[in-house]
């Protein structure tokens, strides 16, 4: 049985995506992947092609910055969501002005009644610095926060390290 919430958190630039990947791919099941970042600048741009390239082609994408109840609600039995990553989510919300814990309680119901079994990939943001203005210490905490519910609601749980998976909760399928 593949879990049915797996929660892959690391650094940036850790190897978290292609650790999800990898876990998405052995799964065996129809590849959908749920890309929350946004291309606003020729860096991101770059940085979402590489992504694509590593993917292939067998992959359905979807695009989903803000809302993705809807793309969730409308995963099936036999497929297998890779959401990358709930930390850009965060912060277009962060930065929309929008409610934080009412789009999270949504995002949580909707990955907990979701059909297929899903792989999320967060940025770990609390073992660095204190930041040193509000916005940037808002998002830390609010990422902390995200980051807490997602690891409890997973069945698995892992946390990536120079491309090294440490199971924290859980078991690899």
């Amino acid at each position: 049985m593949y879990p049915a919430i797996s929660f892959v958190l690391g650094g940036a630039a850790a190897g978290k995506s292609v650790f999800a990947e990898e876990l998405v791919a052995r799964s065996g099941l129809d590849k959908v992947y749920l890309a929350t970042g946004e291309a606003r600048d020729a860096e991101m741009a770059a940085k979402i092609d590489v992504h694509t390239a590593r993917r292939g082609a067998d992959w359905t994408t979807i695009e989903a910055p803000l809302d993705l109840a809807p793309a969730l609600s409308g995963l099936a039995p036999g497929q297998i969501c890779l959401l990358d990553c709930a930390t850009f989510w965060l912060s277009n919300h962060l930065l929309a002005g929008h409610d934080i814990a009412a789009e999270q309680a949504a995002l949580l119901a909707a990955i907990r009644s979701c059909a297929a079994p899903l792989v999320i990939v967060s940025n770990e943001v609390g073992t660095g610095i204190v930041p040193d203005n509000a916005l940037a210490r808002a998002f830390r905490d609010a990422q902390g926060r995200l980051n807490i519910e997602l690891a409890r609601a997973a069945d698995l749980a892992v946390q990536v390290v120079a491309g090294l998976p440490l199971v924290l909760k859980g078991a690899l399928p």
